[in-house]
């Protein structure tokens, strides 16, 4: 009986986190991060404010548990298309381009997004013990797996190469032309991938 008690408590801790971090996602979408308080949240999961601190110190602490669902979401991608056995030119190209679709469906998380990726890359330059966000080390490792299998190339630093590809992200961001932030991203990462691709061709002809 007791183990029930003790389940039923931990299903309704469960049910109830999930609730504020789905009340936050759907307000956030809506309405911005700055226009939503608190309250908004604990309303729309219908919990009371108290409740919030039970689970999250602040708004902040919601946003990166959301940011951390599309991280978890986009490894699992990574780990399906890695089973399938695909290049790993392929799998970087899926994988950002699910990027650009969640994040372009939950623009909220972007300026957290690309200000991790950017603190990632100012920790690795100074050699910091500070862990990296999970997509940064994702995606640092698949660099270093297409370079260990020829398909990009080696005389550049993974650091190099993965700071273009994040560089995306916040060019489609902050771009001014008239082009949906989803497809903003597909058109320049053909550009990168094709372009790598293009000039492994000439370079074969020149042998």
């Amino acid at each position: 009986m007791e183990e029930d008690k003790i389940s039923r408590r931990e299903m309704k801790k469960i049910q109830s986190r999930k609730a504020i971090l789905d009340s936050a996602a759907s307000l956030f979408q809506s309405r911005g991060l700055e226009d939503v308080a608190i309250a908004d949240i604990m309303s729309g999961a219908d919990l009371g404010i108290g409740t919030f601190y039970n689970y999250f110190d602040s708004k902040d602490d919601v946003l990166m548990e959301l940011l951390g669902r599309i991280m978890k979401e986009l490894g699992e991608r990574v780990r399906v298309l890695s089973e399938e056995q695909k290049p790993v030119t392929e799998i970087l190209r899926e994988l950002l381009l699910a990027a650009a679709k969640l994040l372009g469906e939950n623009r909220y998380v972007l300026p957290l997004f690309l200000r991790a990726a950017q603190q990632a890359t100012l920790l690795k330059r100074s050699e910091t013990s500070v862990s990296a966000p999970p997509f940064t080390v994702l995606f640092t490792r698949l660099v270093e797996e297409g370079q260990a299998k020829g398909e990009f190339r080696c005389d550049i630093p993974t650091a190099i190469i993965s700071e273009l590809f994040h560089s995306l992200f916040q060019a489609a961001a902050f771009s001014k032309l008239d082009i949906p932030f989803e497809e903003n991203v597909r058109l320049k990462l053909g550009l990168i991938l094709d372009g790598m691709h293009v000039i492994e061709k000439q370079e074969e002809q020149k042998e």
